[in-house]
């Protein structure tokens, strides 16, 4: 991933959706923070939720179980819906931006723009695009960089400089034709998490980020955060 980079964005509600909100997306959905997994928390949650971002730590162990993963779904197969909105990420530190790019994307159906959006415009430009198209077609939209620039400084903690390593990373979770798909730009293609329901993404979603966790269970930087109507 050389070439372009960016300042990382903060796992901060508040910083995303003033992002959305400057790029044309009409408020009626909030990113809210999900404050814990077990289902009493996940009560408290604003319903429906129609995507979540899963941020966590790229470890060793973490990467092993992403090499073994690629491989098994290689020799496997998978079956992914064509009308799944999915990018690579050629560009350092924007999986932010992409992982609220794949939320947004592959759910207009619930979601407004304003008529001039920047955001709506990228994505009907794009849609038609390769996974890598789409990537190269982000690297020379000046209305997003700008955007997520200014809004990786709003955040409540320092944003670090352009060449500090960031091990940290999102991803996205959507419902798209009623399976659960785990969008990450530095993967070759979606995760297929088999089926789910508009009433039971959320806990769905849930039990995958408990998987990350299980993974790393010294590591404690996750964050997760829910789109929810507002």
């Amino acid at each position: 991933m050389e070439g372009q980079r960016w300042l990382p964005l903060e796992a901060n509600p508040e910083v995303m959706n003033q992002f959305l909100r400057q790029l044309g997306l009409v408020p009626t959905w909030q990113f809210g923070d999900v404050y814990g997994l077990e289902a009493e928390v996940l009560s408290l949650v604003p319903r429906p939720v129609c995507a979540v971002l899963l941020l966590f730590p790229i470890t060793e162990k973490y990467e092993t179980f992403r090499q073994e993963e690629e491989a098994k779904i290689k020799a496997q197969g998978q079956e992914v819906s064509s009308d799944v909105y999915f990018m690579k990420q050629t560009i350092g530190n924007a999986c932010g931006t992409i992982g609220l790019i794949h939320a947004v994307a592959n759910n207009q159906r619930h979601l407004e723009f304003e008529p001039n959006s920047p955001l709506k415009a990228f994505l009907l430009q794009s849609s038609k695009l390769s996974p890598e198209e789409k990537a190269a077609f982000l690297e020379k939209d000046e209305s997003i960089r700008v955007t997520h620039e200014s809004s990786a400084q709003e955040g409540q903690t320092e944003a670090p400089s352009l060449d500090e390593k960031v091990d940290l990373h999102f991803i996205a979770f959507v419902n798209v034709e009623g399976h659960l798909y785990e969008l990450d730009g530095r993967k070759p293609f979606p995760i297929v998490h088999g089926k789910t329901t508009e009433d039971t993404f959320l806990e769905d979603s849930a039990e995958v980020c408990k998987k990350f966790m299980a993974r790393d269970p010294q590591e404690l930087r996750f964050t997760v955060v829910a789109l929810s109507k507002a």
